[in-house]
């Protein structure tokens, strides 16, 4: 039973990680000049990655109400995922402040940045590399 639902789960992981990918490619989030120009507030400002995110928030916000908060626990697994912190930590701002500058830097954040690896890119692969080794580190430090 639990191996029909462990393979059950990673067939939902995939199915939702394609659609994500998916996603990304439509709306050209995997694009970095799309994204870069974007974040262009004084030159060639793109607003349409404003509608991108808010219908993500809305799809999110939607999924969540009827999906999430009236279950105890998902289909697929023993519980939910999410985030317990309450509070806003020193931890937290580091990393939000981090990704934001390699987001604004660059142009691509990790789920893009994954999705653009089947363009076999050297920009991208050493993308992923530098975000892995980055947060094996992170994970080393906050185990001291």
């Amino acid at each position: 039973m639990k191996k029909q639902l462990l393979s059950l789960h990673g067939l939902v992981a995939f199915i939702s990680g394609s659609l994500f990918g998916l996603g990304l490619i439509v709306s050209q989030m995997v694009d970095t000049n799309k994204v870069l120009n974007f974040l262009d507030f004084f030159g060639q400002w793109d607003p349409s990655l404003a509608l991108v995110m808010g219908g993500g928030l809305g799809v999110f916000g939607i999924g969540f109400a009827l999906l999430v908060k009236p279950k105890s626990k998902p289909l697929f697994d023993e519980s939910f995922f999410l985030p317990t912190k309450k509070h806003i930590d020193k931890k937290l701002i580091t990393g939000a402040c981090l990704f934001g500058l390699g987001w604004g830097f660059v142009g691509i954040c990790p789920g893009p940045a994954i999705v653009n690896l089947v363009s076999v890119d050297a920009k991208f692969i050493g993308f992923v590399v530098a975000m892995l080794v980055g947060m094996f580190c992170a994970r080393a430090l906050s185990q001291r």
